[in-house]
């Protein structure tokens, strides 16, 4: 297999001195690091495949020079937005980065679309993909380190209750602001994943190296690594969350976990537990999450992402200094150059006919 590696630049501060390093990362390493696996069918076997002839690219900053070693003699095109991609679509077979209705419909002859976020139901809702016609693949896995580590930060951070001590900070007031004996330590304590992925797995990870005791739930089976005391399946969720003292969500959104987190969940739930959701708002019932945060059953939440989204100005979460919020940011700030290295080897499959990379399941959702 021709491997491409992207070196990217790392700035280390010595001393006041600055020294230019160089990383890299094949896709030998991210395949075995991220457990990536390729689709059940190859490229040039798929009924409208009739060999690469153009491709139109987002940019998300792969040198054009590995580009065109990529591609060989297949045209391409580079575009920064939607609207630039669309003069370029009609007789585009495949397209990077954008899974837009208006693109979709414009390209007739279209095998392939990549898109540069893991979550696909937005691009599984337009007929030709969500029926498989047009093949799907996405960036799953590639953004979990970060995720997670924002998953963490917020636990943490509701743990030593930091929004409480942030917000005594602004008054400029040095006092012990809230409930101190409600501040806890994590070490020991039990976690939930729901959802061991690519990011509920680095959650899990980091939860382990922390000192908590780790399960977790899958829907497919109850394999998991060794830091995960208990793997359950999804119908074990209720009777796993009534002896966490934290969960977090991991989940994509599919039709399976649409309002999953609902009123019998908070019910369940153990006293005082934190909930932290950096999978999707939808997959939480928004109302009875504030009931729960109100009666007390849920000690604090962090969220990244919410129901609706964004998140309106009068939601009585805003007011609350038991809750995080940040505006779905949670993959910002991470290494994008594994998503450059999976791109480009993704677009090297697509022309020589092999199976890609990270083929979403439209039944599955994921």
């Amino acid at each position: 297999m021709k491997i491409h590696k992207l070196i990217a630049p790392i700035v280390v501060i010595l001393l006041g001195v600055s020294v230019v390093a160089r990383a890299e990362i094949s896709i030998e390493q991210l395949v075995e690091q991220a457990q990536l696996s390729e689709g059940s069918v190859a490229v040039r076997d798929l009924p409208r495949w009739k060999g690469a002839k153009k491709i139109v690219i987002r940019d998300i900053g792969v040198d054009p020079d590995a580009l065109a070693d990529v591609l060989g003699d297949v045209e391409f095109v580079v575009v920064r937005s939607s609207s630039e991609a669309l003069p370029h679509v009609g007789d585009a077979d495949a397209i990077t980065g954008f899974c837009d209705d208006e693109l979709i419909d414009a390209a007739a002859r279209l095998v392939w679309v990549q898109i540069t976020s893991a979550g696909a139901e937005g691009c599984l809702s337009h007929d030709r993909i969500g029926s498989g016609e047009v093949v799907l693949t996405n960036m799953q896995k590639m953004s979990s380190p970060v995720i997670a580590e924002h998953a963490v930060a917020m636990m943490m951070s509701l743990a030593r209750h930091l929004p409480q001590f942030v917000n005594a900070m602004n008054e400029g007031a040095w006092e012990r602001a809230g409930d101190l004996d409600g501040m806890m330590s994590i070490a020991g304590k039990k976690l939930l994943v729901v959802g061991l992925g690519g990011i509920g797995t680095e959650v899990a990870r980091l939860g382990a190296a922390l000192g908590m005791r780790v399960s977790g739930t899958r829907n497919s089976s109850r394999s998991g690594p060794d830091f995960v005391e208990y793997v359950g399946l999804s119908h074990e969720l209720l009777a796993l969350a009534a002896e966490a003292d934290v969960v977090v969500n991991a989940l994509p959104l599919t039709a399976d976990t649409k309002d999953l987190f609902d009123a019998e969940f908070f019910t369940a739930v153990k006293p005082g537990a934190m909930f932290v959701n950096v999978g999707r708002g939808q997959t939480v019932v928004t109302s009875e999450l504030i009931k729960a945060l109100e009666s007390g059953r849920i000690a604090a939440a962090g969220l990244d992402v919410t129901e609706p989204e964004p998140l309106p100005s009068d939601s009585p979460l805003w007011q609350r200094d038991d809750v995080i919020i940040t505006p779905h940011v949670a993959g910002f700030g991470g290494e994008r150059e594994r998503h450059q290295v999976l791109l480009l080897e993704n677009l090297r499959r697509y022309v020589a006919g092999e199976p890609l990379l990270n083929v979403v399941d439209p039944a599955k959702g994921y």
